[in-house]
């Protein structure tokens, strides 16, 4: 059963731009992941200032395999600034993954561009696509 990782970044308007140029620039570094499924950044449209990263994963194994990995460290700044990352909860140490809570942000290694994160994690019970077929 594939699992889904949401990141909720909160975004300050003068740093949207700058978030959406970090996550162009690191594209292809989490498609080559051991059982990643998929990937979306969400842009809000009206009344929030909250971005989503979605990610959908064969298993929860896979994603925090992905978490441990170099390439994720490399891609998320880990090792020194915050970083966007993939991996704890909020309330878990910082520096690991989503949802460190304020001040945490998709840095890459620079200044962050979020002021605040949180992990939303789902089992995927039903999909379908087009045409009603089930994946």
């Amino acid at each position: 059963m594939s699992v889904v990782k949401i990141n909720v970044l909160t975004v300050p308007a003068e740093m949207r731009q700058e978030l959406e140029r970090r996550f162009s620039s690191r594209a292809g570094m989490v498609e080559s992941a051991d059982g990643f499924e998929w990937f979306e950044l969400l842009r809000p449209v009206e009344g929030t200032d909250r971005y989503m990263v979605y990610t959908r994963w064969r298993s929860e194994d896979d994603f925090r395999r992905w978490t441990e990995s170099r390439a994720f460290q490399r891609g998320h700044g880990e090792g020194g600034g915050a970083g966007h990352g993939h991996g704890q909860e909020q309330g878990q140490e910082a520096g690991q993954g989503h949802g460190h809570g304020e001040g945490a942000g998709h840095g890459h290694g620079q200044s962050p561009a979020a002021t605040a994160a949180e992990l939303w994690s789902f089992e995927v019970v039903q999909s379908t696509g087009p045409g009603g077929q089930e994946s």
